[in-house]
């Protein structure tokens, strides 16, 4: 008899399934979204353009110095635009990009989820209080 073939069956029961590991661009888009306050950011902008005032007003617990290396991270990464409006006084607008916008269906899953496994445990948490 030969050796075994390397394949994913060659010690598993027939039928199995091999895992194949998590994709890097996948991970990447996950730990990009899942950064502390970036998805809270991101919802509040699927809503328009804001400004930088609107965006703390809007997420109240993210500190100003958090915001803005968020804003400047989410702008480097192509997600979020950034426009100057000329004019007394002058006005810096952020949006959401092409990028961006793109996660409206994701991030509206992950809400619902939220609302249906995680709001259940905080109700039951804050009943407990």
């Amino acid at each position: 008899m030969g050796a075994p073939e390397d394949t994913a069956e060659s010690d598993r029961g027939e039928g199995e399934i091999r895992a194949t590991g998590c994709c890097p661009l996948y991970h990447e888009a996950v730990e990009l979204v899942g950064r502390r306050w970036t998805g809270a950011i991101l919802a509040v902008l699927m809503e328009g353009a804001l400004r930088f005032s609107e965006i703390a007003q809007a997420v109240p617990e993210l500190s100003d110095r958090l915001l803005s290396e968020r804003m400047k991270e989410l702008e480097r990464r192509g997600m979020v635009e950034r426009r100057v409006i000329s004019g007394p006084p002058l006005k810096v607008e952020y949006s959401l990009s092409q990028m961006g916008r793109d996660l409206e269906p994701a991030l509206s899953e992950i809400e619902r989820w939220a609302n249906r496994w995680l709001g259940e445990r905080a109700r039951e948490f804050s009943a407990r209080l």
